[in-house]
């Protein structure tokens, strides 16, 4: 145990962030750098080593979170590294961008503000960093398999980086011009700088992990001949489909995708453009869709120099406290503030979208600008989405972004249909209890498999389908296997 008396003589203390009115002004990540290390060891230190630790079953990778808090609390960061890794191949994401499940289910938390837990992740990998203990791994031997990993996400890196290691030649496809997937394009630098993502692929290069950007399989390379070439395949293409609003006038210049919204400003960041093709400067924005995605679009908007920002959710505002349907541990539905909801805007709840409206097309246009969005106010009876009369307004908007989540697997790239894939009854593509498709030496992982999810379950899916991927090219495995398709862990 850390410190047998931290829980009861250290109170809660979270990472700081920058001036509201400073991190606005640029793209780097809102928190105060080296704001944690003074304090993290101390917040290691209010862990109680449970006898039962239930932060273990509100991870789904497994994290051995009472073992890591004990040597950050004596500042063994080496020793607290290893532990990290062991469940985890890329705890700078997760550190960073995951919603800490593991502090909902903290034994702590029953009655106090749980363990830091997140914080103190995120500070032993930078710390590690920095320290140059994260070094490449590559295999002691070739195994003389070939392996094909279709998308560089966090299941898809997560499962080449396992499958390396295990001696496996692998080469992963991308078909954006840069390896990272939904943490490239679709995660805002200002919650994760780009940087971390690129330190780790340098280092899976310096393993033996190969990468292949601007193929998408399906259409540059046909997923039958990928097959036929690679002696194993892992489908880890993420559920790109975004949910859509069919309501008059979505046809109207302004109204994105967030999907089309967020990867042009991180290519702005990246160098490969000087102004986004949409922007939200000098513009009010109305972004729809009150989860995290969302949240990236109202950060983004405010850097952009927008005049206002409106978020709406069609579901009611959550409470501040756990509902008695959602019970410790379970992950409860709690009203969040994030860093961007902390710079500005409006959050209106409860509320749905009827039409858009737009101004006449201008000369070379066949539709026109989005000017305005009609709403009116919602609430559920017997179990039924009712409009309540009466409560109709309009609200200017010259840019609309749609964060409604994602529906399932991309079908029209022809990857479903020319590997013969099976879907489940959501959409997404079907697997057996070693991640396995109905195709032989197909595997899927993440997203792809499991629809729209967390970062955490899309590392354990990656690392988990790595391990049956490992069973079939040579009939056993040591690779840890953290879940199975079917496992939900605590999260509601």
């Amino acid at each position: 145990m850390a410190d047998p008396k931290g829980f009861l003589t250290t109170g809660r203390e979270v990472a700081k962030t920058r001036p509201v009115g400073e991190r606005v002004k640029d793209w780097n990540e809102v928190y105060v750098p080296g704001s944690l290390l003074p304090i993290i060891s101390k917040q290691a230190g209010r862990c109680m080593d449970c006898g039962i630790p239930f932060c273990h079953n509100g991870c789904p990778l497994g994290n051995l979170i009472p073992e890591w808090n004990d040597y950050a609390y004596r500042e063994d960061w080496t020793a607290a590294s290893e532990r990290l890794h062991a469940t985890n191949n890329f705890p700078e994401f997760t550190g960073r961008l995951c919603p800490a499940p593991c502090e909902s289910a903290c034994v702590l938390g029953i009655n106090q503000p749980a363990v830091t837990i997140k914080n103190v992740e995120v500070s032993i990998i930078d710390k590690a960093w920095d320290s140059g203990d994260v070094t490449p791994q590559p295999p002691e031997r070739l195994s003389g398999k070939t392996v094909a990993v279709i998308g560089s996400g966090p299941a898809g890196l997560a499962a080449a980086q396992q499958l390396t290691r295990a001696g496996h030649t692998v080469a992963v496809f991308e078909r954006a011009d840069r390896i990272g997937g939904l943490l490239r394009y679709g995660i805002p630098e200002f919650k994760m700088e780009k940087s971390h993502i690129n330190r780790r692929i340098e280092q899976m290069r310096a393993e033996g992990t190969k990468f292949r950007t601007e193929v998408e399989i399906g259409k540059d390379i046909d997923a039958a001949k990928l097959r036929r070439r690679y002696d194993a395949v892992v489908i880890a293409a993420g559920a790109t489909v975004s949910r859509d609003l069919p309501v008059p006038g979505r046809e109207l210049n302004g109204v994105h995708f967030a999907m089309e919204y967020l990867p042009l400003a991180n290519k702005v960041q990246e160098g490969d453009l000087t102004v986004s093709p949409i922007t939200a400067e000098g513009k009010h924005v109305v972004v729809i869709g009150g989860g995290d995605t969302g949240a990236d679009c109202v950060g983004t908007a405010h850097r952009q120099g927008a005049l206002s920002v409106t978020q709406l959710e069609i579901m009611p505002r959550p409470g501040e406290d756990r509902n008695a349907d959602q019970p410790w541990p379970t992950f409860p539905m709690l009203y969040k503030v994030t860093s961007a909801h902390e710079e500005g805007g409006e959050r209106v709840y409860s509320v749905s979208t009827t039409h858009f409206e737009g101004s006449a097309p201008e000369e070379g246009q066949t539709v026109g600008n989005v000017q305005a969005l009609h709403l009116v106010e919602v609430e559920f009876k017997d179990g039924k989405l009712e409009q309540k009369p009466g409560t109709e307004r309009r609200i200017p908007a010259q840019l609309v972004t749609l964060a409604m989540g994602f529906t399932g697997t991309d079908q029209t790239n022809g990857l479903v249909q020319q590997f013969g894939l099976e879907l489940d009854g959501r959409g997404n593509v079907a697997r057996d209890a070693d991640f396995a498709t109905n195709v032989d030496g197909v595997f899927v992982a993440g997203d792809a498999g499991r629809g729209q999810s967390l970062i955490v379950w899309a590392i354990a899916e990656g690392r988990s389908a790595a391990r049956g991927v490992d069973r079939f090219l040579t009939g056993a495995s040591a690779l840890p296997a953290p879940i199975r398709p079917t496992d939900r862990s605590l999260m509601v």
